[in-house]
């Protein structure tokens, strides 16, 4: 048998976020997946060494990894629309899941139950579908910072409401707010700061 499942990854580059929206710099659903990622290993790493949890950050980083692959068949479709009614928001998430199991179906038979928990969004594991959400806000929101940083104006609403966003899930995950006050803020640093961030972080330990 051959499958189709690795060329639906590497599609993904081809998938533009904020497509309705002028950007400084384009970002793709594979960009996207990768930051989410490494943000949902962060937040368990963090939840676990610090707030005594026992959470799995490779299980969290491999769903965030293919928590966009029906944007493969679908394209990145913007929130707004969306969620513009409930029932047009119900017959999206179906042809999301359409989607998901097309591609599960791509691998190989004794494959699929390896991927399926992975890529199908209601099989996933519903608190760590929760820790890619959480890290799929904060995601959107640094991408909101980085446009603006460059005084593009077509984000500051955006801006706003990511801030509230990731201000709400602060509230409720304490690994989330760690994350958020410790990484965020030099996200939007030039080299040279980031430098000079690093090497007095080294001084200060020694």
């Amino acid at each position: 048998m051959k499958s189709t499942f690795l060329a639906w990854i590497t599609r993904m580059p081809l998938i533009k976020r904020w497509a309705l929206m002028h950007s400084f710099r384009e970002e793709n659903i594979s960009e996207h997946s990768h930051m989410v990622a490494v943000i949902a290993h962060l937040i368990c790493s963090v939840s676990n060494e610090y707030f005594g949890t026992s959470l799995n950050a490779d299980k969290a980083s491999s769903l965030a990894m293919f928590h966009e692959i029906s944007e493969t068949k679908l394209q990145d479709l913007n929130s707004k629309t969306k969620y513009q009614t409930p029932e047009f928001t119900r017959q999206f998430k179906i042809l999301e899941h359409i989607a998901e199991t097309e591609c599960v179906n791509t691998l190989p038979e004794k494959l699929r139950r390896i991927y399926a928990p992975l890529i199908i969004q209601d099989n996933t594991d519903t608190e760590y579908r929760k820790i890619v959400k959480y890290a799929d806000i904060i995601s959107a929101y640094i991408k909101t910072l980085e446009e603006q940083r460059f005084n593009n104006d077509e984000f500051a609403h955006v801006r706003q409401t990511m801030h509230s966003k990731v201000a709400e899930i602060c509230q409720k995950d304490p690994a989330v707010k760690m994350v958020v006050d410790t990484f965020i803020s030099s996200c939007i640093c030039s080299l040279d700061e980031l430098t000079g961030i690093d090497r007095n972080n080294v001084n200060n330990r020694e």
